[in-house]
């Protein structure tokens, strides 16, 4: 499940594996992979992966998204949405960066949007 454009999955921060049933709100940083069931919102400045396998219902706010199982909500990335392999996602995209594989199921609206940028004020005194 490789990323490009300078992202990489070595901060794995938490793993819900095959198996695994969660329900409620995740807020982290870092990287995140899904592969069992989850239901309910996710919000990070780093990458969720959804893998193979894996069912998500869920409204999403990330850096980078990752598609390789199901995801049933709406997906916000800052950066980019990835849709590969066997993913399907059933939502809207909100991303300025949409790479879909051949083959994947998407259903539903995509917003191309800007980069956002950060603004940080220079205090200049004279």
């Amino acid at each position: 499940m490789g990323i490009k454009n300078g992202s990489n999955m070595d901060n794995i921060v938490g793993l819900l594996g095959k198996g695994t049933d969660f329900e409620g709100k995740l807020i982290f940083e870092g990287t995140l992979r899904i592969d069992g069931k989850f239901k309910g919102e996710v919000i990070t400045s780093g990458i969720l992966a959804v893998g193979d396998g894996a069912l998500v219902h869920a409204e999403i706010q990330a850096d980078t998204i990752i598609v390789r199982g199901e995801v049933h909500g709406n997906l916000k990335a800052a950066k980019q949405v990835e849709i590969k392999g066997n993913g399907r996602l059933y939502g809207n995209i909100s991303t300025p960066s949409l790479i879909v594989d051949e083959g994947v199921v998407f259903e539903g609206s995509c917003q191309m949007t800007k980069a956002e940028k950060t603004v940080i004020p220079l205090d200049v005194k004279k």
